[in-house]
C-alpha cells in the first residue's frame, strides 16, 4: 500500500508547469513587485480567497501584511514563487509576468521564511548553505548572526558542524526559525519572503532580529514582504497592507513616524478591522 501511494505521488503531473518560451529577468532591475487585480481562488473553491489585490512592494523596504487568520495574507506570499498562480489579474517582478519565467530562475530570487521552520538533516552548516554550497563561512556567519542564531550555535560541540536531524526534530522550535530565517538571508535574495518569522521567537529576540534585518537591509536594498498577525512586528515595516475578508482594507505608510507612534496608528485599524494582535511596543 505504501509503495503504490509513493509512485501515485511520483506520477502526479504538476499543475504549475513552466512555459514553452520562457522569459528572463531584466537585470536592470531588483525586486520591484506588482499586484495588479490579482485574485486568487483554490481549485473548486465557490469563493475567492483573495479579491482585486494591487500594491507595489520596492527594493530596500519592508511591506507588512496584516490581518485576522483566514484574511489572505499567507497566501499572497505564496503566490509569489508559484506555489500556486493568481486566478485573475498579473503578478509583476521588474515589469515580468511571474508566469513567463522558470520556475528555477523565479525561485533562485527568492528566500523564503515559512511559517513553520523547516530543515533538512545534515549539519548546522549545510542547512544555512543550503543555497551555495561554495558559500563562504563569512556569509554563513553573517546571516546567523542577522538571525540571532549565533549564541545557540556557538554552545554546540561542533559548532556549525554540529548535527542536524531530519526535519530539525534535535533542536527547538525559536532554533529551528532562526536557522530557517539564517538560510534565507544567507541567499541574499532579491526578495525576502517571511511568514510569521517571529512566531517562535522571545520578544527580545524578535526585537533584535527586526532591528537588525531593517538596519541591514538599508545596504542589501532586498525587497521584504512579511506575513504577520502582530501589530509589534509590522511596525518595523515601512508601510502596511491590512487585510480583511480577502481584499485590502488599508495601507498605512510609516512616513515620519516613530515607531511608537506608527505602533499606535496599527492597533487604531486593527481595531477597526477586528484583527490581528498586539504586543507592547
Amino acid at each position: 500500500v505504501s509503495a503504490n501511494r509513493i509512485n501515485e505521488v511520483l506520477e502526479t503531473e504538476p499543475s504549475i508547469k513552466d512555459k514553452d518560451n520562457i522569459r528572463k529577468f531584466n537585470p536592470n532591475k531588483k525586486g520591484f513587485v506588482e499586484f495588479k487585480n490579482v485574485c486568487f481562488r483554490y481549485p473548486d473553491a465557490d469563493t475567492e480567497i483573495l479579491e482585486d489585490i494591487n500594491f507595489t512592494a520596492k527594493p530596500g523596504e519592508t511591506t507588512a501584511i496584516i490581518g485576522s487568520t483566514g484574511s489572505g495574507k499567507s497566501t499572497i506570499v505564496n503566490l509569489l514563487p508559484r506555489f500556486y498562480d493568481v486566478t485573475e489579474g498579473e503578478l509583476l517582478i521588474d515589469g515580468v509576468n511571474v508566469k513567463d519565467v522558470s520556475q528555477k530562475d523565479l525561485r533562485d530570487i527568492i528566500g523564503f521564511v515559512p511559517q513553520k521552520g523547516v530543515l533538512f538533516s545534515g549539519t548546522i552548516e549545510s542547512n544555512i548553505k543550503y543555497s551555495d554550497e561554495n558559500m563562504s563561512d563569512e556569509r554563513m556567519i553573517e546571516a546567523a548572526e542577522i538571525a540571532q542564531a549565533t549564541e545557540f550555535i556557538e554552545g554546540k560541540e561542533e559548532k556549525y558542524k554540529d548535527a542536524i536531524a531530519q526535519g530539525g526534530a534535535n533542536v527547538s522550535g525559536g532554533q529551528k526559525q532562526r536557522l530557517s530565517i539564517a538560510r534565507a538571508i544567507a541567499k541574499n535574495p532579491v526578495l525576502l519572503l517571511c511568514d510569521e518569522p517571529t512566531g517562535a521567537l522571545d520578544s527580545h529576540s524578535s526585537q533584535m532580529l527586526l532591528s537588525t534585518i531593517q538596519s541591514i537591509n538599508e545596504q542589501l536594498r532586498a525587497t521584504i514582504l512579511m506575513v504577520t498577525h502582530d501589530a509589534f512586528t509590522a511596525s518595523y515595516a515601512n508601510r502596511i497592507l491590512f487585510l480583511k475578508d480577502g481584499e485590502i482594507f488599508m495601507e498605512l505608510r510609516k512616513g515620519n513616524d516613530s515607531r511608537s507612534a506608527f505602533f499606535d496608528k496599527i492597533l487604531n485599524v486593527l481595531t477597526m478591522i477586528g484583527g490581528g494582535q498586539s504586543h507592547v511596543c
